[in-house]
């Protein structure tokens, strides 16, 4: 299933996880004051398979009739299918914004979730609640509860690609337009080797910003800084030449 917007924005936001569409609000809506932004969704039922092929062919059917190449922009494996889909119609993509997106981009937190279900004998209930804690921070029981129901629904209905007897890895490589790679400082997912790692990827005028004490969803907690990150990014695309440096990276 995919919502598409009526009018075509400069930018549209990628989400392939529903369940989780609250911690995108904060950068969305800080976006949205400079940007004509669009959010672009993909969810599935339980019966239908994983599949990143429909994904990327709805996707495909949405931006290949718009005038003009767009700015997208994704967080974790919403990322994926953003990367995915450049490397595959980089004609269509002005440039590439990827939040918590390793060098490995199919790590996500579902990838940390199986493996610790492979290993250890806990019940479905504590991993959940141990992933809030490692994602969120401790909270108090109420919370953590609600938390847990949210990551378990995004277990159900996100197009992440693994499952409990599959964990899917995709080799790192380069990407063919204007690449901005965003992570967090005290991300445990994403963590600074798979950051690090587009180091050896990037292109010039590409960007790699790290943001401090930010971890997995720091798209949400430090939503403002994150913003102003991107927006000069994409301000950067404006001119005509890039900077002589290789890649811009600030660790704040």
């Amino acid at each position: 299933m995919s919502k598409l917007p009526e009018v075509l924005p400069d930018v549209v936001w990628l989400s392939v996880s529903p369940a989780l569409r609250q911690f995108d609000r904060p950068l969305l809506s800080r976006l949205s004051q400079s940007h004509s932004v669009a959010r672009w969704e993909y969810s599935q039922t339980l019966d239908e398979p994983n599949s990143f092929d429909a994904a990327l062919v709805l996707l495909h059917d949405y931006l290949k009739h718009q005038p003009r190449p767009i700015h997208l922009i994704g967080h974790s494996t919403s990322g994926l299918l953003g990367l995915l889909y450049a490397r595959q119609h980089p004609e269509r993509v002005k440039s590439l914004t990827l939040l918590s997106v390793g060098v490995y981009p199919a790590v996500d937190w579902q990838a940390h979730y199986y493996a610790q279900a492979q290993f250890l004998s806990c019940s479905r209930l504590v991993l959940l609640t141990q992933m809030v804690y490692n994602l969120l921070g401790r909270q108090s029981r109420s919370i953590t509860q609600a938390w847990v129901k949210v990551l378990d629904r995004d277990l159900l209905t996100s197009l992440s690609p693994h499952t409990l007897f599959q964990r899917v890895s995709i080799p790192p490589g380069d990407v063919p337009v204007p690449l901005m790679v965003c992570g967090g400082a005290d991300d445990i997912v994403i963590d600074p080797n798979l950051f690090q790692g587009w180091r050896d990827w990037v292109k010039e005028g590409d960007r790699l910003w790290l943001c401090p004490k930010g971890e997995y969803f720091f798209h949400c907690n430090q939503s403002a800084l994150t913003g102003d990150q991107i927006s000069k990014f994409w301000s950067s695309l404006q001119t005509p030449t890039h900077p002589a440096s290789r890649t811009s990276f600030s660790p704040f």
